[in-house]
């Protein structure tokens, strides 16, 4: 069948209106990504080879700033430490408790818009209001918690003012905006065949093994999403340290609340080293890149994106 000269013509007319149309619409993205993104971040890539106050020019460094970040100063190392055990812990414990929730609200027939709506709604309250609430909460003179303790004839802790008892205390906080990802783990939920539950159930699989052998593997991408996705924002963690620390010389008794995140922006904008912070916030980059690609090429999800899922 012979195809006219004026079809093509039409048809190769329509797709680059078609393409005209697509970069009209998203040119608001990528003008707002290129001076909102992507030009801050060369700018913070050259600033962190110099040394600047922002009330004098600033001065060439070279890797000055990169080497003090890594043998000079050892709240870097301090930082890290408390960011890294933050996330070891709280990563998996708001991804255990969010799929419990989800597996349960999946098992409702009646309401489930109403329980959904009532975990999703600590995620769209801000930050700060919630890092506030949790103070009132922690509080070990008259706080919810230590009232409730006593109640019971029990002394509560010191909870954000005990050095011991900070990371328990975050952690805690932690598990309060699991709402967002208890959403996530629903829609995979939803996506997974109800004729694999029935086989296994012939099978003779019990619920604990169906969950091991048809949920878990059906749920791969969502927990690689929600894996990533959650190392990411610990690793970025700072609401917390900005609000409970004592906004002086440290963050949180013996600095346990010194936070990577939060120490870049006390040497930006509290030490006015510029270059310094800088070059803190690029290795805290490199430092999410890398373990961001190795949980994906870890995962099967990823190998399987990257093709090197064995046949």
């Amino acid at each position: 069948m012979e195809v006219s000269s004026d079809s093509v013509i039409k048809h190769k007319k329509a797709k680059s209106n078609q393409r005209k149309w697509f970069y009209i619409f998203i040119s608001p993205w990528i003008l707002g990504f290129l001076a909102f993104t992507f030009v801050p971040m060369l700018i913070s890539l050259v600033v962190s080879f110099m040394n600047w106050d922002v009330l004098t020019p600033p001065t060439w460094a070279g890797l000055s700033n990169y080497i003090k970040a890594f043998t000079g100063d050892p709240l870097v190392w301090q930082s890290l430490k408390v960011t890294f055990v933050f996330s070891i812990f709280s990563v998996p414990l708001t991804l255990i408790v969010s799929l419990f929730i989800a597996l349960l609200l999946n098992q409702i027939s009646r309401g489930v818009k109403i329980f959904r709506t009532i975990y999703y709604l600590p995620v769209i309250v801000s930050g700060i209001p919630v890092t506030i609430l949790w103070m009132y909460i922690l509080n070990p003179d008259g706080g919810l918690i230590n009232s409730a303790l006593a109640a019971i004839g029990i002394k509560g802790p010191g909870w954000i003012y005990d050095a011991k008892w900070v990371m328990p205390a975050l952690l805690l906080m932690s598990v309060w905006s699991v709402g967002g990802t208890v959403v996530i783990w629903l829609a995979g939920l939803a996506g997974v065949d109800a004729q694999l539950y029935e086989a296994a159930e012939l099978d003779g699989a019990n619920r604990w093994q169906q969950f091991l052998h048809v949920t878990v593997p059906s749920l791969a991408p969502v927990i690689t999403f929600n894996l990533i996705m959650g190392i990411i924002g610990a690793l970025q963690t700072f609401n917390q340290a900005y609000v409970m620390s004592d906004g002086t010389s440290g963050a949180g008794p013996n600095n346990s609340m010194l936070f990577f995140a939060y120490y870049i922006y006390k040497s930006g904008f509290e030490n006015f080293k510029m270059g310094y912070a800088s070059a803190l916030a690029w290795i805290l980059f490199a430092l999410i890149l890398i373990i961001t690609l190795t949980v994906i090429r870890a995962t099967p999800l990823g190998q399987q994106l990257t093709g090197k899922e064995e046949a």
